[in-house]
């Protein structure tokens, strides 16, 4: 019975910890956690999830697993497998064995989109931005090139040097030196909107709304941690950028 409530509180965990890398917010962690242990136990689950850990547990039982979360992204595509495979096991079209079995491929696979079309998107997303914010169609060239550098830079300097708000930095720094070296060329007519546009890819939307959402549901640690995460990158990036006018301005 105690390797059963073990395999159980691995899937759980493995479910969670999936989610919780891929962006997921932390009311839907648990939630997710919670309903395969009382599908699969008909004992309510008792789980306690923070950005960098989760702790699983059964009630009335004394095993208790944890989980740690080394890194955090955003693939919402995976959070949507790991639901889909919760309900499928809620309606019984999968077995405890098979949904441990396909968490497991699916924690390993590599779910992203290739480097060109990431590169690509942030180019268009740049560009596009550039253009709402008030920008003229004559900078929307460079800005699509600026922002796919900048891109650039901070993915491979999220690899190379392996702190994020470092790569955000370079990222950034980047940005506003190559905006600069647009508008000294005439390649360019409108720095501000070229450094909004071009900055966009790196703005951490998606982290500032799972904080409000995740303060919102009563997650008020997990809720105050994300929140300071993007604090953190949104000045990365700003102190990029006032380097950059510092500096040549």
């Amino acid at each position: 019975m105690s390797k059963e409530k073990d395999y159980l509180l691995e899937t759980c965990l493995t479910a969670g910890k999936i989610m919780m890398e891929s962006g997921a917010e932390m009311y839907r962690v648990e939630d997710t956690m919670n309903r395969i242990a009382d599908n699969a136990s008909n004992k309510k689950g008792i789980s306690f999830v923070t950005p960098t850990g989760i702790f699983m547990s059964i009630e009335g039982e004394q095993n208790i697993q944890l989980k740690q979360i080394p890194t955090r992204t955003i693939n919402l595509e995976k959070v949507s497998l790991v639901n889909d495979l919760s309900r499928d096991f809620a309606d019984h079209k999968l077995t405890l064995i098979e949904l441990h079995d396909r968490l497991r491929d699916l924690d390993q696979e590599v779910k992203f989109f290739p480097m060109w079309l990431q590169i690509l998107a942030a180019a268009i997303v740049s560009g596009t931005l550039m253009i709402i914010f008030g920008g003229s169609w004559q900078d929307f060239p460079v800005t699509c090139v600026i922002g796919a550098i900048g891109f650039i830079i901070f993915y491979y300097g999220s690899i190379w040097l392996k702190v994020k708000f470092l790569a955000e930095f370079l990222a950034s720094f980047a940005i506003g030196l190559l905006a600069f070296l647009a508008l000294y060329t005439h390649l360019g007519m409108n720095l501000d909107k070229i450094v909004i546009g071009s900055v966009m890819p790196l703005v951490p939307g998606v982290p500032i709304t799972n904080a409000v959402r995740d303060l919102l549901a009563g997650h008020l640690l997990s809720g105050m941690a994300r929140g300071t995460e993007a604090l953190l990158t949104s000045c990365a990036i700003g102190i990029g950028i006032a380097v950059v006018f510092r500096l040549f301005m």
